[in-house]
Parts: C-alpha cells; structure tokens; sequence
C-alpha cells in the first residue's frame, strides 16, 4: 500500500462508471459504480483518473456526484505523495479500475508465457 492506513484507488470514467459515447454519458454501470462507493465507504481514496476535461469533465464530476459517488482527487495524486516522492504526471494508486486494463497476469497468461516464467 502507498499510503500505512488506506489504498488508493485510482478510476476511469467512460466505459467503466458510465456508459458512453463521448462526451455523451448514456447509462450508469451498477456493478462499479457499487463497488468504488464501498471502497469509499471503508476509508479508502478514491480518484477520478480519466482523460477527460473542461466542460466534459465537469459532467462527469457532477453525473458520479448524482450516483453517490464524491472523489478525493480528480486527475491529481495523492498530497502525502507528492510530498513523498514529488509530484508527476502519472497517478500513483495501488488499484487502477479501467475498462481498458489489462491485468499482467491476464497478460502472461494470453502470451502463453506461464510456464516459462521462472
């Protein structure tokens, strides 16, 4: 864990809160949305971690607002790790929620690599 007393917890928008044809939000995706408030819920941080921004972006922000879901952070690490670390382009998280992600074991195990790992 990044931070002693709670994880990080870093999310896309389109296509893993909401449904989408950008920048048209269609439909809520239950199941996430569900799943970050209880992580929420426990403690934990939670950042919007999206590509989107400007007027886009604040319907987002106020759309998950309406779904009961309130963000830490928006597109910004965490405060203690910048302090930490220094500050960067990449969102620092120890879980990255992303309709695009691709999990490495998922990976290894796609490229027929498992039984030649050592």
């Amino acid at each position: 864990m990044l931070l002693p007393d709670k994880q990080i917890i870093a999310v896309d928008f389109d296509g893993t809160l909401a449904e989408t044809e950008y920048p048209t939000i269609i439909a809520p995706i239950s199941e996430i949305i569900d799943f970050i408030k209880s992580l929420k819920a426990k403690g934990n941080i939670v950042i919007l971690w999206t590509c989107r921004h400007n007027q886009p972006l604040l319907d987002a922000v106020k759309w998950c607002k309406e779904q009961g879901i309130i963000f830490d952070y928006i597109n910004q690490n965490v405060p203690e790790l910048i302090e930490q670390y220094g500050e960067c382009r990449k969102i620092a998280a120890d879980m990255y929620i992303d309709d695009k992600a691709i999990n490495i074991c998922e990976l290894i195990g796609l490229l027929g690599l498992v039984g030649r790992i050592k």
